[in-house]
């Protein structure tokens, strides 16, 4: 069995490519988590407004066309005006 040594050239060039490698996964890592994150954030609003859809599908179909109390109100109260002046 032969032993394979290196010399201090082919240390440092080893050196040398693992801490560019070490640079480069620095550098890279935020920018796939972030990619991740949008995708994941993308993900949830798409299904948000997939159920929000259908929410509202089912709303417009169940509502009545008699306005609110707050509506009927209103209304009184401007024809009171009329009346009176």
């Amino acid at each position: 069995m032969r032993v394979v040594s290196m010399n201090a050239n082919q240390i440092e060039a080893l050196i040398g490519m693992l801490a560019v490698a070490g640079l480069f996964a620095v550098m890279v890592l935020p920018a796939l988590l972030g990619i991740a994150h949008e995708r994941r954030v993308g993900r949830e609003i798409r299904e948000a407004q997939d159920r929000f859809g259908e929410k509202e599908d089912q709303k417009s179909s169940s509502r009545s066309t008699v306005p609110s109390t707050a509506t009927w109100y209103a209304e009184g109260r401007r024809s009171k005006k009329l009346v009176s002046s």
